[in-house]
């Protein structure tokens, strides 16, 4: 993960954004923040989550896309032998 929580969230790996969101929790979690502080650790938090969401999301279209594409091929396959 980087040091720097101020990174581009766009600029973000998965893992490192799924690690910076699960230091926000802790951080939210154990209190002792400002509500300022609160609110902006709270906000990154949903920023983050909305990009890791999205990664997971594109990983999943990404597989489904190679399953249909196995499953066109073995069709076309089964029309062969037919």
């Amino acid at each position: 993960m980087t040091d720097d929580t101020t990174a581009p969230i766009s600029e973000l790996s998965y893992e490192d954004a799924r690690a910076e969101l699960v230091e926000v929790v802790r951080q939210l979690e154990a209190g002792g923040t400002t509500l300022e502080e609160s609110l902006t650790l709270w906000e990154r938090g949903e920023a983050l989550a909305t990009t890791c969401q999205g990664w997971l999301d594109g990983a999943r279209a990404r597989l489904e896309a190679v399953l249909d594409g196995a499953d066109e091929g073995a069709d076309e396959g089964e029309d062969d032998a037919g």
